[in-house]
C-alpha cells in the first residue's frame, strides 16, 4: 500500500492486513465480518474465483453506523477547505492506483480495460476533485428580517450519516457521485455496494481510505444487500440515504427509509428518437454507444429507439453494417475488445428472455440474439438488433441491461412523444435532428428529466443535475455537483437580536 498521507492524530489511514477477508473498513480498520462469513468474487469473463471477501451483516451495518454517528458532528465541524484537502487526497490516491483499479474493474466487473475500464476510473478522479471544490463553495443566505434590530442567517449543514447503497453497473463512479458530496458536505458515510462488484469495492475503499479520514467518517460494509442496505437504509441513525439501482428496489428502500432525505437514481428506458431530418451517420454511432457501451449495462442506455418511418430502412441497413464492423465481443482484457460480457447470469437470462420473447411475438432479428459461450463464459452475448418491436413486448416496456437495439418505427415526433408520456419512466431521452428549433420543442416537450440533442442517451455529464422525472420510477432528487450537495445538506436558520 501506498504510504499515508499527512494527517492529524484523530485521523485514521490503515493498510487493510494481509489476506483475503478482512474487507470491511469500519471506525478507522479493516476487519472480518461478525462471525466471519465469507463470499467469493467471480471473474465474469471466465467465471474463475478472483477472490474471498467479508461477508457482512445487520451486526456489522450497525456497528458501521454506530461509528458514523459518532463521528460525524466532528466531521461536520471541520473547515470545509479541510474537507476540500481530504477529498484531493483521495483523488490523488486514485489516481496513482490508476492501472491497479483498471484492471480490477475489467476483471470484477467485466468492462473492456482499454475501451471503458480506464475511461471510469479518470471520471472517478474527476468526482473527487469536484467535491473538493464544491465544498469550498457551500453558502448560505442572509435573508431579511421584518425586525430592523434583528439579523438573520441561514447556514448549509450537514445531514449526519449518509447511508450509501450502490449497484455494479457502474462500480467506481456511481458510488463517488454520492459519497464525495456527502464527504464534501460534512457527513459521515455507511456504504453497502452491490455483491457483484464488492471486489471493485473494495479496491476503491483502499484508495479513500489513503485521504487520511478521521476514524468513523467512512465505513464499507459488504454483504447483501437485503441485510446490510436494509440495516442501513432502515436504521434510525442515519438521516439520509443514497441509492443508485432499479425502480423495484428504489421503492422498496423509498418505504424502508420513510422520513429520511433520498436521493434516489432509478432505471430509464431512453428512448433514443430519430427523426426524420436526422444525420443518419451520427445517430448510428450514437446509437452504438447508446445500447452498447457497458455492454448495455446503463439506466441511461437506449432501451427503445424510435425510428421516424420516412428514414427507417436506409437506418437500419447502415445500423446493421456498423454493428458488425465495430462492435467487437470478447476478452476484456484484449485491447481489442469493444464490449465484454454481461455481469452476472440473471441479466444475461434477462436479455436472453426478453429477446426470445420479441421475436416469438414477431420482432425481426437483424444480428445477434444468442449468448456466446464460445468466448469463455455464459455471460457473453452478441450485439443484438431488433425490428418490428411492439409495445406489447416486454423489451418495450422494462429496462433489458443487455447490448441489444430495440427499434421501432414511428410517424412523426408527436408519435415519440406519446410513447415517451405512457412510459413509467422518465430518466433521459434523446432526439436527432438537424432543425435545431424542432429539437428544442421536443427536448422541452418530452417527460424526462435530462435531453440529449443530438446526442446519445448514454452522454451525461457529471457536475449537471441528473434525475428522474417527477411522477416517474426513475428516482427522486438530482445527483451531479453542487446539487448532490444541496441535497445531502439542509437548511438552518439564526436569528440575532442586536437591540
Amino acid at each position: 500500500m501506498p504510504s499515508k498521507p499527512a494527517a492529524s492524530a484523530t485521523t485514521v489511514a490503515s493498510a487493510r492486513p494481509a489476506g483475503a477477508t478482512p474487507t470491511l473498513y469500519i471506525d478507522g480498520s479493516w476487519a472480518a465480518a461478525d462471525g466471519g462469513a465469507t463470499f467469493e468474487a467471480t471473474s465474469p469473463a471466465t467465471g474463475a474465483v478472483i477472490g474471498t471477501l467479508a461477508q457482512g451483516g445487520r451486526v456489522d451495518a450497525s456497528r458501521a453506523i454506530e461509528a458514523a454517528a459518532r463521528s460525524a458532528p466532528a466531521w461536520g465541524g471541520t473547515s470545509p477547505f479541510e474537507r476540500a484537502a481530504a477529498l484531493e487526497r483521495i483523488a490523488a490516491a486514485i489516481d496513482a492506483r490508476r492501472d491497479e483499479l483498471a484492471g480490477i474493474l475489467t476483471l470484477d466487473q467485466g468492462k473492456p480495460l482499454q475501451a471503458e475500464a480506464y475511461g471510469e476510473v479518470e471520471e472517478l478522479v474527476l468526482y473527487f476533485r469536484m467535491a473538493a471544490a464544491d465544498a469550498t463553495r457551500i453558502e448560505g443566505l442572509i435573508p431579511p428580517s421584518v425586525d430592523p434590530a434583528k439579523r438573520v442567517l441561514v447556514y448549509r449543514v450537514p445531514k449526519g450519516v449518509v447511508g450509501i447503497v450502490t449497484p455494479w453497473n457502474w462500480p467506481y463512479t456511481m458510488p463517488a457521485e454520492l459519497i464525495a458530496p456527502a464527504l464534501a458536505a460534512g457527513n459521515a458515510v455507511v456504504w453497502n455496494p452491490a455483491r457483484f462488484t464488492s471486489w471493485c469495492s473494495v479496491a476503491l475503499a483502499e484508495a479513500i481510505v489513503e485521504g487520511g479520514l478521521p476514524a468513523g467518517v467512512f465505513n464499507l460494509v459488504t454483504g447483501p444487500g437485503d441485510e446490510v442496505g436494509d440495516e442501513i437504509v432502515g436504521d434510525p441513525r442515519v438521516t439520509a440515504v443514497g441509492f443508485v439501482g432499479s425502480a423495484t428496489t428504489g421503492a422498496k428502500i423509498a418505504r424502508r427509509a420513510a422520513g429520511k432525505e433520498l436521493l434516489l437514481e432509478l432505471g430509464g428506458n431512453g428512448p433514443l428518437v430519430i427523426l426524420d431530418d436526422a444525420d443518419l451517420e451520427a445517430a448510428v454511432r450514437a446509437t452504438i454507444t447508446a445500447c452498447f457501451l457497458n455492454a448495455g449495462q446503463s439506466c441511461t442506455a437506449g432501451e427503445r429507439v424510435l425510428v421516424d418511418r420516412a428514414i427507417h430502412d436506409a437506418y437500419l441497413d447502415l445500423l446493421v453494417e456498423t454493428v458488425k464492423r465495430e462492435v467487437r465481443l470478447g476478452d476484456p482484457a484484449d485491447g481489442a475488445t469493444t464490449m465484454g460480457p454481461l455481469n452476472n447470469e440473471r441479466t444475461a437470462a434477462k436479455t436472453e428472455r426478453q429477446v426470445g420473447e420479441a421475436v416469438e411475438r414477431g420482432a425481426t432479428l437483424l444480428s445477434g440474439g444468442r449468448r456466446a459461450p464460445e468466448l469463455g463464459s455464459p455471460l457473453f452475448f452478441q450485439p443484438t438488433v431488433l425490428d418490428r418491436i411492439t409495445e406489447s413486448m416486454e423489451i418495450a416496456k422494462e429496462e433489458t441491461f443487455g447490448p441489444v437495439v430495440p427499434i421501432s418505427a414511428i410517424d412523426g415526433e408527436a408519435e415519440a412523444l406519446e410513447v415517451i408520456e405512457r412510459s413509467p419512466y422518465g430518466l433521459l431521452t434523446s432526439v436527432f435532428t438537424r432543425d435545431l428549433a424542432r429539437g428544442l420543442r421536443f427536448a422541452e416537450s418530452a417527460r424526462a428529466g435530462w435531453v440529449n440533442i443530438n446526442e446519445g442517451t448514454n452522454y451525461w455529464e457529471s457536475h449537471l443535475p441528473f434525475g428522474g422525472r417527477a411522477g416517474s420510477q426513475s428516482g427522486l432528487g438530482r445527483v451531479g455537483g453542487r446539487f448532490s450537495i444541496e441535497r445531502l445538506t439542509e437548511l438552518k436558520t439564526i436569528v440575532v437580536n442586536l437591540a
